[in-house]
């Protein structure tokens, strides 16, 4: 029965307590150290869950808000506390000047820091903008990686600044500004904090896209403002987007997803649209859309259209009569095709599609940066289980936690890509896996937990679902049931993927036994018995069953050098015999057995025959 402090500790993470709470009682120090990372791991859920309803909220304000110029002012303020910065703002680029100026504050005090204007590659900022990157420093007024100007060092001064991080804020591939987070303390930003930045400068972004598109629509206004039909008729034109705009942006903060902003679009404009993601597939439908995929996870035929591929390299709407097509952006990243066939296909009906597209944009990445999230846990939860970091019982519960079940027989594959990164590869297979397994990076390489009992098909079927991403080498070891046998199987299946590359097998996915000797060679617990019946098993067999000597026959003839006719003496029988057994033993392995690598493994199984007890012998011949 568990004492009264390791009740206290249960009680107390059982109320969300934090880490200086649970670390304030006196218990057992395994006990109590299980319970820190018990907080710790609730303490970074939590973070994780307030991080992302910030964004959500902000993505809400930008998707409803009738004056997009004030979203800006509300991200920078979010960006405030979210991050728990003393200070926020964001620059933007002005073309004329060829510098940027401060459009928006939060928490500044001077004056002539939110008057400040900053030159093309001075300080931080210009170094974010001529790199297109994120840049951070714990000490800026003494950090010589960038260029310290009169002007901008005074004005950091006036606010008291010190530690400094900047992300850029690009849309269509071109810079406009930079969003900022500042201390007036030193702090080292964490990569979290500078990717939590980095989703906040998407929205910017966002909004900013969305700010054009007001303006254009504005002039048009006032270029129609001319003629009274076409002042009428693009007014319609115009309430008829907006009304659309309202329409995707309540499906949105309704909770709505891809599915029914298709459904909306294709109610608007009429006729079918078809979402299809960065790989190829098809994400979305509604209406009577061509060239369905013939399976499921294969590539949509509507990828390789002639206007989806103008959207791909416009980056905007492209039309080709009532065709419409528009490539979904987050920043410069491509995230999907909208494409899709109206009725009839105004230029004001672009609007709408623009509209459709950027909410699906937005509905796109938060779907990402969830994924992201989940992702990172699963990747830390196989690292605990490659390494044995964990015990069964909490193994087997946070498995299941993640949908995984480790007490059913599972196979551990390993992935490496030839030229993609490994975290896109992680991914990729996340998505190939489904709920079913367990994806994640270990030593620079994918190792995935799926369940099954034939790992050269589990590998397969793997590398066969992520055939869109590029050249992948696969291995599989198991089957295994519980999470000791973790360990062994992951180094297992990497030492695998080590060899095929060595022995130029790369972008297949086999089975370590499907190696033959090398598989024998890289395996963690060889058996001898199961390699010799799967090279020579024929052989064997029917020896057994006519009584014959073609086995024997076999080692006389690699032992005289393949020659038939040297042969012959050690078997004490004619030359010609030794030829019709040679024929028989090409008509149960194949004529290709004499070729030099089917020619190897016969020989060494041949040699490893004779190592095998008296017993497995005679298993090997009658399995």
């Amino acid at each position: 029965m568990a004492d009264d402090s390791t009740l206290a500790l249960l009680r107390l993470l059982a109320d969300g307590a934090d880490t200086a709470a649970v670390g304030r009682v006196s218990a057992d120090p395994q006990a109590r150290e299980l319970a820190l990372s018990a907080a710790r791991l609730l303490e970074d859920q939590r973070r994780r869950e307030r991080e992302l309803r910030a964004l959500v909220d902000t993505a809400r304000d930008l998707a409803a808000a009738h004056d997009p110029e004030r979203v800006l002012d509300a991200i920078v303020h979010r960006t405030r506390m979210l991050l728990g910065t003393d200070v926020a703002y964001l620059t933007l680029f002005d073309a004329d000047r060829g510098d940027t100026y401060m459009r928006a504050t939060d928490g500044t005090v001077a004056a002539s820091f939110r008057a400040l204007r900053l030159e093309l590659g001075a300080g931080l900022g210009g170094l974010v903008a001529s790199t297109l990157q994120p840049w951070w420093s714990p000490d800026y007024p003494h950090d010589q990686r960038f260029a310290h100007t009169p002007t901008i060092d005074s004005g950091v001064a006036d606010e008291g600044l010190v530690a400094i991080c900047g992300t850029p804020l690009v849309v269509g591939g071109d810079f406009v500004g930079v969003l900022f987070a500042a201390n007036r303390s030193r702090h080292a930003f964490t990569h979290e904090e500078v990717g939590l930045l980095g989703s906040l400068a998407t929205l910017a972004a966002v909004s900013i896209v969305q700010v054009r598109a007001l303006h254009e629509t504005q002039a048009t206004l006032r270029e129609l403002s001319l003629a009274h039909d076409a002042v009428r008729r693009h007014g319609e034109a115009i309430e008829r987007s907006a009304a659309a705009h309202d329409r995707f942006s309540s499906l949105v903060v309704a909770g709505g997803g891809v599915d029914d902003i298709t459904r909306a679009l294709v109610d608007l404009l009429g006729g079918w649209a078809v979402l299809v993601d960065a790989k190829g597939m098809r994400r979305s439908e509604f209406g009577p859309a061509p060239g369905a995929p013939a399976a499921l996870g294969s590539l949509d035929p509507l990828s390789g259209d002639p206007v989806v591929e103008q959207a791909r390299a416009a980056g905007r709407v492209v039309s080709e009569g009532n065709r419409y097509a528009v490539l979904l952006r987050a920043g410069t990243d491509p995230m999907a095709v909208l494409t899709g066939e109206a009725q009839t296909l105004a230029p004001a009906d672009w609007r709408i599609v623009e509209r459709a597209a950027m909410v699906t944009a937005l509905v796109l990445l938060f779907e990402r940066q969830a994924e992201l999230a989940r992702q990172r846990v699963r990747s830390d939860l196989v690292a605990d289980l490659v390494t044995g970091a964990l015990d069964p019982a909490e193994a087997s519960r946070l498995g299941r936690a993640q949908g995984f079940d480790p007490t059913v027989p599972f196979c551990v594959v390993c992935l490496r890509p030839t030229t993609q990164p490994v975290s896109s590869l992680v991914l990729a297979a996340g998505a190939a896996v489904g709920g079913g397994g367990l994806v994640g990076e270990h030593g620079r390489t994918v190792l995935i937990l799926v369940p099954g009992e034939d790992p050269g098909t589990a590998a397969r079927h793997l590398v066969e679902r992520m055939h869109g991403f590029g050249e992948v080498t696969a291995a599989g070891v198991g089957p295994i049931t519980g999470p000791d046998g973790i360990p062994a199987a992951a180094a297992e299946a990497r030492r695998t993927v080590d060899t095929m590359l060595a022995l130029g097998r790369r972008g297949e996915a086999v089975a370590a036994t499907d190696l033959g000797f090398a598989g024998l060679v890289v395996g963690s617990t060889p058996d001898v018995a199961d390699y010799v019946r799967r090279v020579l098993g024929p052989v064997l067999d029917y020896d057994r069953a006519h009584d014959t000597e073609l086995r024997a026959t076999l080692e006389a003839f690699f032992a005289a050098g393949r020659s038939a006719q040297r042969a012959a003496e050690p078997l004490h029988v004619h030359a010609n015999t030794v030829t019709q057994r040679l024929s028989r033993i090409s008509a149960l392995l194949g004529e290709e057995w004499t070729d030099p690598d089917p020619s190897l493994e016969i020989q060494l199984a041949l040699r490893l025959r004779l190592l095998l007890p008296p017993a497995a012998r005679r298993r090997a011949r009658r399995e």
